[in-house]
């Protein structure tokens, strides 16, 4: 896993950082993760399993509906496209 190294952090911002880090019960290492984690990424960011199950209560996709395609499944392995 990749480490990081922060050079010439005042004294005020480690302090501020310790604080923070009691306030969440956690490691000033694992508050300072979680700061950079939530600074990269997105707004409104929706993630895939999100968006699906959005998607299937939407239509009315039911675990019913689920059951019935898993039944018709078969177990043969796909066959894999050809290109000519």
């Amino acid at each position: 896993m990749p480490a990081v190294t922060i050079r010439n952090l005042s004294d005020e911002t480690h302090r501020a950082l310790k604080a923070r880090a009691a306030q969440h019960n956690r490691s000033t290492e694992a508050e300072i993760r979680a700061i950079l984690e939530a600074a990269v990424q997105p707004e409104g960011r929706v993630r895939l399993g999100t968006a699906l199950a959005d998607m299937s209560r939407n239509i009315g996709l039911t675990n019913a509906d689920v059951e019935a395609l898993e039944q018709h499944r078969t177990s043969k392995p796909a066959e894999p496209l050809r290109f000519k």
